[in-house]
């Protein structure tokens, strides 16, 4: 592993230590000039790290505590109905859902053991950060029990774990190209096949994936 230029190892990418630490009032967000959130950050080729290659990341919050993201396109081998099954949840009766059978994402490497819920907004919940008009990050399970009954968002990605960066680690990485930005679309997040959302995000950008080298710049 790299070593930064005051000579500590930094941190690996995606870890933080509890969401709730990077949760904060709307207001505070105009003290600082970069903020991701509402962007997909999409891997260069050039990153190696086994866990965010390939990947692309959905930031739902970036403040002075760093930054969280969800990876919206590594599926894990659990669909909601294994979910479901483990956390001791019954489908209403009758109820028949296509939802049921989306494979759960692995979101990232941080809390890898709880569940954390991107959808469309709606009813309220017990613990969600409005990230835009259309989307929301949910931590608590009301929302899957809303789902199990009939009457959650129908729009949804459900991920095991989620990823974090310590403050002013996202931005040091993106300037040793590790990673391209580009402010995210909600349909390529929720409606997209998970095998077509690396290459519609970088469309975003106006590039070519066939044509992307390691070499080339961060948007």
């Amino acid at each position: 592993m790299k070593k930064s230029k005051v000579g500590k190892t930094p941190p690996m990418p995606g870890l933080l230590p509890d969401p709730s630490e990077l949760l904060e009032p709307p207001e505070a967000k105009g003290m600082r000039a970069l903020n991701l959130a509402n962007h997909f950050l999409i891997a260069m080729p050039s990153m190696q790290d086994p866990v965010f290659g390939g990947s692309v990341v959905y930031i739902c919050e970036h403040n002075e505590n760093g930054v969280l993201g969800v990876v919206i396109n590594k599926p894990t081998d659990m669909t909601m109905q294994i979910l479901f099954e483990r956390i001791d949840l019954e489908l209403a009766a009758g109820l028949d859902t296509p939802i049921v059978n989306e494979p759960i994402m692995f979101g990232g490497p941080v809390q890898d053991d709880r569940g954390f819920v991107l959808h469309t907004p709606g009813a309220s919940y017990s613990s969600s950060l409005m990230v835009t008009d259309e989307i929301a990050f949910t931590t608590s399970i009301d929302v899957l029990e809303a789902v199990a009954n009939g009457a959650g968002p129908q729009r949804l990605l459900v991920s095991i774990g989620y990823s974090g960066w310590s403050p002013g680690q996202l931005e040091d990485e993106i300037s040793r190209n590790g990673w391209l930005t580009v402010g995210a679309d909600a349909s390529i997040l929720f409606d997209l096949p998970i095998e077509k959302r690396n290459v519609a995000a970088m469309k975003l950008l106006g590039i070519d994936p066939l044509m992307l080298t390691s070499d080339v710049g961060h948007a």
